[in-house]
Parts: C-alpha cells; structure tokens; sequence
C-alpha cells in the first residue's frame, strides 16, 4: 500500500486550560481566607477593580429549586446578581472539564519597657530630655506580651552577673512555645564554651520563673516545679509522677501500691496533677486561635422551611469602574498603554464573572447537601445519612470534581454548630435488616451514647459494643466498632473497667 501525503480538514471539540479557566478552578478552593488575599492582591494589581459596598442581608441568598422534604422544604430566594456588575455570566463552570461528564447514577513583636529607652530615642529629643510625641504608649499597652520577653524581663531582676544573664538567655532562646527547654544542657554547655553545672545552676533559676513549670524538660519535670511551688511535692506525689506511665494506663492498683496510698487519697492526688498546667508556655505567645467562619448559613424561617444562605462577610464583593476605564482609554496614546488597559478590563470581567459563579456554585452545592442530609438538621448527628460526592455531582448535574473542589475549606453555621462541609460526608454502613444504610459519623455517635451510659460493674466491650450495634440494626464488624472507639479516644473495655473501679474521676 503506497503512503501519500495529503492536507485535510477536521473538526473537532477539545478542552484549552486558558489561564481564565485556571483562575476558577483555583477561585472555586479556595478557603474565605485566602480568596481575601487573593482579591485585595488583584485590587493592587488591576487599576480598574474597586471594592462593592458591603451587601445587604439577603443580596447574597439564593437557594435553587428542589423537592420538599418532609417536615421542611427549601426556599427560594432572588438571584444574586447584581447590577452594578456589567458582564453577563456567560461561561458557566459547573464542571470546569468539559471532558468529563458525570456517569450514571450510582508572636506579637517585641514589647519594649516603657522605662528602657534607646539611645537613638535620647538622640531624637530635645532639650528637655525625652521626647513623649516619639512613644506610642497606646500601642504598647495593647501589645501582647511574647514568652521570650516576659521570660528576659524576669533574668534581668535575677542576677547582676553579665555573664549568668548570658548564660540565661541562651536558655531562654531554647524554650519552646510550650514552655519546655528544647535542647539538652550538655549541648548549650558545648555551644556556649562552658561547663555543664553552670548551666544546670543557671537553668535551675530560670525554672523559678513565671509561670510555673517553665523551662523542665520533660512533663515529670514540669508537673514536679508546679507542686514544688504549692509545696506539694511530699514523697507519695513524686512517687505518683515518677509513674506516670501508669496513670496513662490507669491502673490504679499498681498506683496505689507504687504511693503507698489508699483509694481515696490516690483519687485527691489525681485531681490535683490534673489541676496543673502541662504546657504552661501557651498563654504567651501562641497563634490567635482561628475561628472556623461559615460560608454558608442554614436556618429555619418562618414557615419551617430550610432557608440556605451566603455569609455575605466571606463572599468579597469587586465592581469593574468603566468611568475610569473609558477617561484612560481616551488619553491613551501608546499601543503598549491601550494593551494594559485592555488587559486590565479583562482580567477584571473574568474576576467578577468568577467570584459571582463561585458563590452560585457554593450555594448549589450548600443547598443539596442540606436537602440530602435534612435529618441531621432536625434532628442532630443520630440522622446523619450515608453521602458521598457521586450522590451530590448527580443530584445537581456537576462532575465529582467540582463538587470536591467546592466542599474543600468550606463550612456550614447550624443551629447545631459550624461543621465543615467535609463532615456530611460519611461512609456507609450497611443495616443488619436490609433496610436503608447507617452513616459513619451516626454509628460513632451512637457509639459514644453507649460508652457514656455504660455502669462500672457492666463496662461494654468491643464484642458486646458489635451485638448491641446489630439488635439496633447497624451491620458493623469488631474491628470496626475498636477503630470508631480509638477515634473518638475511648479507652479499651478494660481501661474504662479500672477506671470506674479503682477511683477514677
């Protein structure tokens, strides 16, 4: 067969990943927090982006239409389009890959003195001394407090020796957010040229500061200064946490024999070590603790239905300013100024036309998985159905993907709490009789219900746990109940049994 060459022509479809559609898929997981950073660093780069003023309570709600559900239903509210926003949406992006369709059904800074002034402060004053307008006093008090310096403020009142203090900040410097010496004294002698006992007498003085339990080295240690200060450290208690092994394990027999105590005073000795500060470092200087913010709001309205919600402060807001773009186009003269401006103008179409798809596509994905887990929202994690992200791709015509990308670093505010999305997720457990499937999250719950009743003379074990499971019709496997329990940070059968027998809390 002989091999031509020849020109023709076809026509076919095939998927281009312009940096548009990058720009979504990447819009669409991101969590409030960095869709922010993401949003003020565009308001940086493109002149033509403005910030919309803050929506009213409402702009942002819609909820799709969908079947009722028994005792509740869902409703419908105005689309959140907004005029001001002159681009039609006309790429949607429920499934960003065309390609795939979805298949059949199945530390503060440094807070300095207000009495330690810099000789460059002295500099800048005047005759009279110091300078106040050169001090922000109210800065400083609102100033958190580092564990460094609270540390460094106390070694500067404990010794006038130059050499100690240095010593004493080294020590420092090694002391961990929790508030324990993180390298050993023998490697500080060696980094410091010096010998070990200076440092061990050094540390011993460190260790008499705020608070308490500062710079040990281990927990024992830690615990030990604590009842040390409470003048509580008497031979039984160092007895006590020199095993603390054994009050991890809870055996309490082998406690009492170690501390040559009864039942009673074992019980008071537990109390008071669990009175005491483990990590007594992390009031100084740790992270803000990060509140998980809902992007999504589910309440009842008025009627009983489920009313489902945008949470207006996660959802950022940006208008295109066509003024200002037609007065620069008109005085721009250069080509290399027309194609900046122009690229500006479409970058900041794309990024409005994103955002307000974004927010449609959370609120879809919201509002389905609020009508398949409609139980959970009545009547709490008992109902929590089976779900996976097929069910929900299906249900509201999107690829798994997407569905994916939009549960990632998002939550849902309830009445019950804020749950990430993640969480309506469960596997499935299938149902001793053949009815409807019992969810992970449900058998875990009931799980815990069980434990929490269970009598001291009758502690469940994991076998007994498994029978109790299956009369209530749950189909689940030993190893499975003991992986749900360790998850949920039970103790076994026979550390719950010590612990209600030997005096535990």
């Amino acid at each position: 067969m002989a091999l031509l060459q020849r020109l023709e022509m076809r026509q076919g479809q095939s998927l281009v990943m312009t940096p548009q559609l990058l720009q979504a898929i990447k819009l669409l997981q991101l969590s409030h927090l960095d869709l922010v950073s993401y949003v003020d660093a565009e308001l940086e780069r493109n002149p033509l982006l403005e910030v919309a003023d803050k929506p009213e309570p409402g702009d942002l709600h819609s909820a799709p239409e969908g079947r009722d559900l028994p005792g509740s239903s869902l409703r419908e509210e105005p689309d959140l389009s907004r005029g001001e926003i002159e681009a039609d949406i006309s790429t949607p992006y429920d499934n960003v890959f065309p390609d795939e369709q979805p298949g059949p059904s199945g530390g503060a800074e440094p807070q300095m003195d207000a009495l330690s002034l810099s000789s460059s402060a002295w500099q800048k004053s005047g005759p009279g001394g110091f300078d106040l307008d050169e001090v922000d006093f109210a800065a400083k008090l609102t100033t958190e407090a580092s564990l460094h310096d609270h540390l460094s403020s106390q070694l500067d009142l404990a010794t006038p020796s130059a050499i100690e203090r240095f010593i004493g900040r080294h020590i420092i410097d090694a002391v961990d957010e929790a508030g324990y010496l993180a390298e050993s004294v023998d490697q500080l002698a060696s980094d410091l040229g010096v010998e070990a006992g200076t440092v061990e007498r050094m540390l011993g003085v460190v260790q008499t500061f705020s608070p308490t339990g500062i710079a040990a080295r281990n927990l024992a240690e830690c615990l030990s200064i604590q009842l040390r200060e409470r003048d509580r450290f008497d031979p039984a208690m160092q007895a006590l946490v020199g095993r603390l092994d054994l009050v991890a394990r809870r055996d309490f027999p082998a406690l009492r024999k170690v501390c040559s105590v009864d039942d009673e005073d074992l019980s008071e000795m537990l109390a008071e070590l669990r009175s005491l500060d483990p990590k007594p470092g992390r009031a100084f200087g740790s992270a803000p603790v990060q509140v998980l913010v809902p992007d999504v709001f589910v309440r009842v309205a008025s009627d009983g239905s489920w009313l489902v919600e945008l949470n207006p402060d996660t959802m950022p807001k940006v208008l295109v300013n066509q003024a200002y773009h037609a007065r620069v186009s008109r005085h721009a003269k250069v080509e290399a100024d027309k194609g900046f401006i122009s690229e500006c103008l479409q970058s900041a179409n794309w990024l409005t036309r994103s955002l307000e798809q974004r927010a449609k596509t959370i609120l879809k994905v919201a509002t389905e998985i609020v009508r398949q887990q409609d139980g959970f929202f009545a009547g709490g994690v008992a109902y929590l159905r089976p779900l996976n992200l097929k069910t929900i791709a299906d249900a509201i015509g999107m690829h798994e993907s997407t569905v994916s990308r939009v549960t990632s670093n998002k939550s849902i505010g309830t009445a019950r709490g804020t749950f990430e999305m993640k969480y309506f997720f469960t596997a499935s457990i299938p149902s001793a009789s053949g009815a409807e499937a019992h969810s992970s999250e449900a058998v875990r719950h009931r799980i815990r219900q069980l434990v929490d009743a269970e009598r001291a003379d009758d502690v469940l074990s994991d076998d007994t746990l498994v029978k109790k499971l299956k009369v209530e019709g749950v189909d689940i496997a030993r190893r499975t109940v003991a992986k749900y329990r360790e998850s949920l940070r039970i103790p076994s059968s026979v550390d719950r049994r010590r612990e209600k027998r030997g005096g535990g809390r």
